[in-house]
C-alpha cells in the first residue's frame, strides 16, 4: 500500500458541472482536489485523447493521487489511471470497461442506445434528452437548471473507440453504487463493482455529487483507507 498525504489529492474525471461540483465539495472538506475537463465534451475527440489529458495532469506532480471517475469518466480513468502516482481508483456510478471494450458498436441501434440519447451524425456527437428525469432526478430545481445550462454534447468517438488499457487490473479500486440512478441502473452498477476493494451504496441519482455531496466525500475517505 502506498502512502497518502494527510490531505489526499484527488483528480476528478467528469469535467463540466459534475467534476467541478465534486472538486468544490471536497476542497471544502480539506482535500486537494481538481477537475479535468475532457476534450471529448464539445469536440470530436475520443477515449485515447481523453486519456492523454488525464495522463498529462497526473504527470504534473509526483504527489500520490486518487483518481475519481464519474459516468463516462470511469472509461477515462480505466484508460490512463495506472500512472505511477496513482494509489487507487474510485468509480462513481461509472463505466469500468476492459481492454478492447466499447460503449456502442452501432450508435443507431435502439438495443444499444437508450431512448434519451439523441445521436447527431453531422455534429459527431450525442446529447442527453430528458436530463431532469435521467441525470438529476433527486436534485433541486435550482441545481438541475444550473447543470442543464452547462450540458454539452459528448463525442461519438468516445462511445465507439475501444480502450487500450485497464487500470483497474493494476490498481485497487472502489465503487459507489447509486440506487436510484436512471442512467446506469443499480443492477448494472453491481456488476461493474465486482472485484472492488471497497463498495458502498447510497440512495442517489446519477449526480450524487450534487444531491449527496457529503455522502460522496465520506465514501471517498473510506475508499482511500481501503487502498
Amino acid at each position: 500500500m502506498r502512502e497518502l498525504p494527510d490531505r489526499a489529492r484527488c483528480v476528478i474525471i467528469g469535467g463540466g458541472v459534475g467534476g467541478t461540483s465534486i472538486a468544490y465539495h471536497l476542497a471544502e472538506r480539506g482535500w486537494t482536489a481538481s477537475a479535468v475537463d475532457l476534450p471529448s465534451s464539445g469536440s470530436g475527440a475520443g477515449v485515447l485523447a481523453d486519456g492523454e489529458v488525464l495522463r498529462e495532469r497526473l504527470e504534473a506532480t509526483d504527489a500520490p493521487k486518487v483518481v475519481v471517475g464519474h459516468s463516462y469518466g470511469g472509461t477515462v480513468i480505466t484508460q490512463a489511471g495506472a500512472h505511477d502516482s496513482v494509489v487507487g481508483l474510485a468509480y462513481i456510478c461509472a463505466a469500468r470497461p476492459d481492454v478492447g471494450d466499447v460503449v456502442w458498436t452501432d450508435p443507431h441501434s435502439p438495443e444499444e442506445v437508450p431512448y434519451w440519447i439523441r445521436v447527431d451524425d453531422d455534429a459527431g456527437a450525442c446529447f442527453a434528452e430528458d436530463s431532469h428525469k435521467i441525470l438529476y432526478n433527486d436534485c433541486s430545481e435550482e441545481i438541475t437548471a444550473a447543470a442543464q445550462a452547462r450540458l454539452q454534447g459528448q463525442s461519438l468517438a468516445s462511445f465507439l473507440e475501444p480502450v487500450t488499457a485497464a487500470a483497474w487490473r493494476e490498481r485497487p479500486y472502489a465503487y459507489l453504487i447509486c440506487e436510484i440512478d436512471q442512467c446506469v441502473p443499480a443492477e448494472a452498477q453491481e456488476g461493474l463493482a465486482e472485484g472492488a476493494s471497497h463498495i458502498e451504496r447510497i440512495e442517489a441519482s446519477h449526480s450524487p455529487f450534487m444531491s449527496r455531496p457529503g455522502e460522496v466525500e465520506q465514501f471517498l475517505r473510506r475508499a482511500v483507507s481501503s487502498f
